[in-house]
């Protein structure tokens, strides 16, 4: 088998399990698929019993900080909870799906749907290291099915 061919082996894998190249540039689609693949819910409807939350509050002096915590109850330790500049936030996302790695997860976004590039720069990297995992999967089943990966001379 020559490397072409394994490589469009291994992409019928990697489209079967929704992670193929020709979709890996479509951020509905990295949602989506990071989503199914954590059982989680993104939303920017407040509610009680998300998993964590992340919104807007301004300051007494009219200033915009940001808060990350799983209690969404107002309960906010500052040292922890608060951030001054948004760029922290995609950090804050990650490991907030990480942390709730349990099935049926609800986070909450309130900038979810305002083009934030904080959102789809984590939910990328989220996608970006399911891509690995799900493409030694896919060499895993290959070999299984005999076919071996060609070695390059």
């Amino acid at each position: 088998m020559t490397i072409k061919q394994y490589e469009e082996k291994l992409e019928e894998k990697m489209i079967s399990k929704g992670f193929g190249e020709k979709d890996s540039h479509d951020e509905e689609h990295i949602r989506k698929v990071v989503c199914k693949h954590f059982d989680l819910e993104l939303t920017d409807d407040w509610q009680r019993g998300c998993d964590h939350y992340i919104y807007e509050e301004s300051t007494a002096d009219g200033y915009t900080v940001y808060v990350s915590n799983q209690t969404g109850d107002g309960d906010i330790c500052v040292s922890d909870d608060v951030f001054y500049y948004d760029n922290d936030l995609a950090g804050e996302f990650k490991q907030a799906i990480y942390d709730n790695d349990h099935g049926d997860v609800k986070i909450y976004l309130s900038m979810l749907h305002d083009g934030e590039y904080w959102i789809d720069d984590a939910l990328r990297d989220v996608y970006l290291e399911l891509v690995e995992l799900y493409t030694d999967e896919c060499k895993d089943e290959l070999e299984d099915e005999g076919i071996e990966e060609p070695k390059l001379n």
